[in-house]
């Protein structure tokens, strides 16, 4: 996922659906994303994710569901 601003679009939409977490940019280029939430939540989020903010150029999703940790109490970019 790349595109100029994606991490501070991605917060701003996780904040919106109520999940707390992180986004942060890797060294590759590609986007990697901590999100903690209610399920229809974070499929609404995955889903905003596979296309980005306009002008974002998202090549491919992954995910994998893992254990909460309720540390989180908001969603910022790193």
């Amino acid at each position: 996922m790349q595109g100029v601003g994606f991490r501070y679009f991605a917060s701003r939409e996780a904040l919106r659906l109520g999940l707390t977490g992180w986004v942060r940019n890797l060294d590759s280029g590609e986007v990697e994303v901590w999100a903690e939430g209610e399920p229809d939540a974070l499929a609404d989020f995955r889903e905003w994710l596979s296309e980005g903010p306009p002008g974002a150029s998202v090549a491919s999703v992954s995910a994998e569901k893992r254990e909460p940790t309720g540390r989180f109490d908001g969603f910022s970019v790193a």
